[in-house]
């Protein structure tokens, strides 16, 4: 067998290919899987180091200085699982997570200005860039809180007693501040009597203190100060954390550019005091720096040997399972090259799919020996059929040529008959080889059923009347099959004749024909001895029969049953057989009704 053909190489070619397609999917999709996992990690690392950030700046917003910072930035460090270090402008450490002397990273990640705060990582941070928790001055004692919170209660029953709904909000000032669901523009006019929006003692003080920060830079020529509209004054509105729009007379100034970057300057001073001073934040892994995905030669040294691994242990894998798989097939190729009267068996030495050929195999190696003796068993039976007639008319030839006997006419009609048997045999043996070999002819019409039954009743009843049988029928009117005519009366004559042969005098023997559905069903029922239950799957087979020396006694070949079946299902319908030993046999035929015009069948 050329090595191309051969399935062990076949198996071994396989299983590289898939060992090397495995491999580089393996290796395509760790580096896909770990880029991934990088990048998530980059990503929760910038989330991590905005929170840092955030949670810093609003330690600096309420501290002045930085003195106890450390243990916070020992906590954030163990939270976050990153290294935190502040330093001063200046490079001197203020805090750090890390072990006295080690290292800062190479560059700072961020600055830490409570009143330069980033507005894209500090959630609530006004448009100046002050974080809205460096109140200093604004903070409200607790019974400025007190008075302010019943004032907001106030209001907010006021606006539910109208129809209106809202919520109360706490600034880190301490002042409350009612939060109406619709807007202010949704605030009833009874309920906004201005005494929420009046500022506290202590709100007013820095309030006037931020109005003498703004005189100096707010002072303008006569020519500007004609030009421009007088700005208005300083209210609640610039409260640190006031998002609401003022009621009363301090509203947030209007006018330029300039004069918004007056008051920013303003609240800077202002609350200056009250932060600790800006700083450099470092951040950075925890122990050991990690290593980024490197192939280096080293890496993918190592990743060729793997795979190398892979494929040596893949292929003799492989081979072991090829020469299990081959053996038992091997073992059936040599069974199969044997001599056909041998009727070599296998050993079954496996439960999997070559096990299953194993076991295959020697079933149709049983089933070839029970066909060989069952052909050597027919011929046997046609011998024997064919020479008794031709023995006979042997026999009575010889007797009249040496004159011992006159041709008289018994003479010649017994000659007759038995040359009509041998016909008779040799019709049905040609019509059996026709259908086993496909070339059965049928001329297939619409047949009215009861015209068949009748058909075959007439030409079975003299035999009938001299046995002293009765022929029943019994048609459901304007049935009609798809069939051959000849053929099909043929059937029926067979399975009549069958009848007739093994029903004694004084029985009865019905033809019926009745619709079911799209089939016409039809059935020879007699009164005769029935045929046991073992011997009913052998009632169609060739020259089967119960009795031996019933088919002498009664002059059938043993082939007219075999030859019915096949005409039936060449008419691609069914026939069986029921019957009970004493109870007689009923004989079923199931066929389809006309639908159509005249064809032929091959």
């Amino acid at each position: 067998m050329p090595w191309r053909k051969s399935l062990l190489v076949r198996l071994l070619l396989t299983s590289i290919a898939i060992a090397v397609l495995s491999v580089g999917a393996t290796a395509w999709l760790a580096v896909q899987t770990t880029t991934r996992a990088i990048q998530e990690e980059r990503g929760q690392v910038l989330s991590d180091d905005t929170d840092i950030l955030r949670q810093l700046s609003g330690y600096a917003a309420t501290h002045a200085d930085w003195g106890g910072v450390q243990s916070s930035v020992q906590a954030l460090s163990r939270t976050m699982g990153r290294r935190v270090a502040l330093t001063s402008e200046d490079g001197r450490t203020i805090a750090d997570s890390a072990t006295p002397g080690t290292a800062l990273p190479a560059r700072a990640s961020a600055t830490v200005d409570p009143l330069n705060t980033d507005t894209d990582t500090e959630p609530g941070a006004q448009l100046a860039g002050i974080d809205p928790r460096a109140v200093g001055p604004y903070l409200l004692p607790a019974a400025e809180r007190a008075q302010v919170k019943a004032l907001a209660d106030k209001r907010l029953t006021c606006m539910r007693a109208n129809m209106s709904d809202g919520s109360i909000r706490q600034l880190p000032s301490g002042r409350s501040v009612v939060i109406a669901d619709g807007g202010e523009a949704s605030v009833p006019s009874q309920c906004a009597d201005g005494a929420l929006s009046t500022p506290t003692r202590t709100e007013q003080k820095a309030l006037d203190h931020l109005s003498s920060l703004t005189a100096p830079c707010l002072s303008l020529d006569g020519a500007k100060q004609r030009a421009a509209s007088p700005p208005a004054g300083i209210g609640v509105d610039f409260i640190p954390g006031s998002t609401a729009a003022p009621e009363g007379p301090g509203r947030r100034l209007d006018g330029s550019r300039q004069t918004q970057t007056c008051v920013d300057d303003a609240r800077r001073t202002q609350l200056d005091p009250y932060v600790a001073p800006r700083a450099r934040l470092y951040l950075g892994a925890l122990g050991q720096q990690s290593v980024g995905f490197d192939l280096s030669p080293a890496n993918k040294a190592k990743i060729v040997g793997v795979a190398g691994v892979v494929l040596v242990v893949t292929i003799a894998i492989t081979t072991v399972v090829a020469i299990r798989l081959v053996r038992p097939l091997r073992a059936l190729t040599a069974a199969a090259q044997q001599p056909p009267q041998r009727h070599t068996h296998v050993a079954v030495t496996t439960k999997d799919e070559t096990g299953h050929l194993a076991a295959a195999f020697n079933d149709l190696t049983t089933r070839r020996q029970q066909l060989e003796a069952q052909r050597k068993a027919m011929v046997s039976d046609i011998a024997h059929e064919l020479r008794t007639p031709l023995t006979n008319i042997r026999g009575w030839l010889e007797v009249t040529r040496d004159g011992l006997l006159e041709p008289d006419p018994d003479l010649i009609a017994s000659l007759h008959d038995e040359a009509l048997l041998l016909q008779h045999i040799i019709d049905d043996l040609q019509d059996l080889a026709a259908a086993d070999a496909g070339t059965l002819t049928l001329h297939r019409e619409p047949v009215r059923a009861d015209d068949l039954v009748a058909q075959t009743v007439s030409a079975h009843r003299t035999r009938a009347e001299s046995s002293d049988i009765r022929l029943c029928t019994h048609t459901d009117p304007g049935l009609t099959l798809d069939a051959d005519p000849v053929r099909m009366r043929q059937v029926l004559g067979n399975l009549t004749s069958n009848a007739l042969r093994h029903t004694p005098a004084g029985g009865t023997i019905t033809l019926t024909a009745r619709q079911a559905g799209d089939l016409a069903v039809l059935t020879v029922e007699d009164t005769g001895s029935g045929i046991a239950t073992d011997d009913l799957p052998h009632v169609f087979e060739r020259f089967w029969r119960a009795e031996k020396s019933r088919s002498r006694r009664t002059g059938g070949s043993g082939l007219g049953l075999s030859i019915a079946r096949q005409l039936v299902e060449a008419h691609e319908g069914t026939v069986t057989v029921d019957s009970e030993p004493g109870s007689g046999c009923v004989f079923t035929i199931e066929l389809p009704r006309a639908h159509h015009t005249n064809r032929q069948t091959p």
